[in-house]
């Protein structure tokens, strides 16, 4: 009887700890831990509606940052349309943000990207189109994220910037998750399908 006793409290630790390790076991498994690549830095720029946006406003926020400009003649249309399917999936989640610094202020002005946002059907209200000072907006993106943009006078387009979207967590940290090799992606292809797929469970992550 006694060996009997034994068996059912052992049997029950062992159930027990099932019950506990498995879904650790299984999120470990299927879910992808997310690197720390940096912190964003300080930033201050005017928004669609002519209202000054900073880091503060994201704060306690999950967002995924860009930079484009509005008459940008081949990616960032893809971009903005794989943006706004982020948008929709997160439409009513006020804890989910969206900021796309405009590389060309000069022209792109609060007005213009206004008229943008209602042209790309861009209605969340935590979604900020930011343009300010060139050289501001250019070193945010080439030392503060590492993405680069630059100026192609001869061309005509007349800019030239990167396709990836960056991850911001609640505590203003760029995350990612990591490739099959075990090393970080550090940021998610804007014009590929399935790191929009990915950038939506990392987000779903992140919250």
């Amino acid at each position: 009887m006694k060996n009997n006793y034994s068996y059912i409290g052992i049997s029950f630790v062992i159930l027990i700890f099932g019950i506990w390790a498995v879904p650790k076991i299984v999120d470990k498994l299927f879910k992808p831990t997310l690197e720390t690549i940096g912190k964003v830095p300080n930033f201050s720029f005017t928004d669609q509606n002519g209202k000054t946006i900073t880091n503060n406003d994201y704060e306690g926020k999950v967002y995924v940052v860009e930079f484009f400009f509005t008459t940008c003649p081949d990616i960032c249309p893809i971009m903005n349309e794989n943006m706004v399917k982020i948008q929709n999936e997160f439409l009513g989640n006020p804890n989910v943000g969206i900021a796309s610094f405009t590389i060309d202020p000069n022209h792109d002005t609060p007005e213009v990207l206004k008229q943008y946002a209602k042209d790309k059907g861009i209605t969340k209200l935590q979604w900020h189109l930011l343009t300010g000072e060139k050289e501001k907006i250019f070193k945010l993106a080439n030392e503060g994220f590492n993405l680069y943009v630059g100026e192609i006078p001869d061309t005509e387009a007349g800019f030239e910037h990167s396709g990836f979207f960056a991850l911001i967590d609640q505590e203003g940290n760029i995350r990612s998750r990591k490739d099959e090799n075990d090393n970080p992606l550090i940021y998610y292809d804007g014009l590929d399908p399935k790191n929009i797929q990915m950038l939506k469970e990392d987000i779903k992550k992140l919250l």
